[in-house]
């Protein structure tokens, strides 16, 4: 029998290539998509993306929506609480797997091994040590659609921002920024690829500066 399984969603290239993925995988029955969500401005932490762009993202991929509210500033003890009454609903459900889109930082995957571990839920990382130019040119080349909706300008130049992560992207990246900006040099949301039933229309708003980091708005169109 498939073990019910959610999907830690940032609304990104990774995510939903783990939703990918784990569809081909019949050990586990994919349950639902898991966002923290900034209270304070109705949008996913650290993309920024709009919510009602990430519910159409769940209506694309055919799975439930799993909201985590936080607020905006967002202490650690706060966030955890957060995913604490979270994990309670999981295990209430009979969720046995959560999986993460994580690629190399091994310190990230730590933490989230100690948040299950007091939990009888096991935690998934099907992408874990992969490759990073060859998985990023592999997502591109099965059609993985996305949009860069944060920047780190320290690291990567502002004029990155808004564009489409394809192969021009991949090539015009620095050396020293990871393909699939892992360290945090660059966030995207996914809007068209073979885990979604049908793409997203997306439209580039305005672009940003703000909190250190640039910041291009999505907005769905209709």
């Amino acid at each position: 029998m498939a073990a019910r399984t959610l999907i830690s969603w940032s609304s990104g290239k990774d995510s939903a290539w783990t939703l990918h993925r784990l569809r081909d995988d019949p050990r586990y029955e994919l349950s639902g998509l898991v966002t923290t969500v900034n209270r304070a401005f109705d949008r996913v932490a650290m993309h920024a993306v709009r919510v009602s762009l990430l519910e159409a993202q769940a209506r694309a991929a055919g799975l439930p929506l799993w909201r985590v509210e936080i607020p905006s500033p967002c202490s650690n003890a706060e966030y955890e609480e957060a995913m604490r009454a979270l994990l309670d609903r999981a295990v209430a459900e009979g969720i046995e797997f959560f999986a993460f889109g994580d690629l190399f930082l091994r310190d990230i995957r730590e933490y989230r091994e100690r948040m299950l571990g007091a939990t009888p839920i096991r935690p998934l990382f099907p992408l874990w040590e992969e490759p990073t130019s060859a998985l990023a040119r592999e997502m591109v080349a099965a059609g993985l659609r996305a949009r860069v909706t944060c920047v780190d300008p320290k690291v990567l130049d502002a004029s990155f921002a808004g564009r489409d992560f394809d192969a021009r992207f991949l090539d015009d990246l620095p050396p020293s920024v990871d393909p699939c900006g892992e360290r945090g040099e660059f966030h995207t949301f996914a809007w068209a690829g073979p885990m979604f039933r049908r793409p997203i229309a997306v439209q580039t708003g305005a672009t940003v500066h703000r909190d250190g980091f640039v910041f291009t708005d999505l907005l769905e169109e209709l």
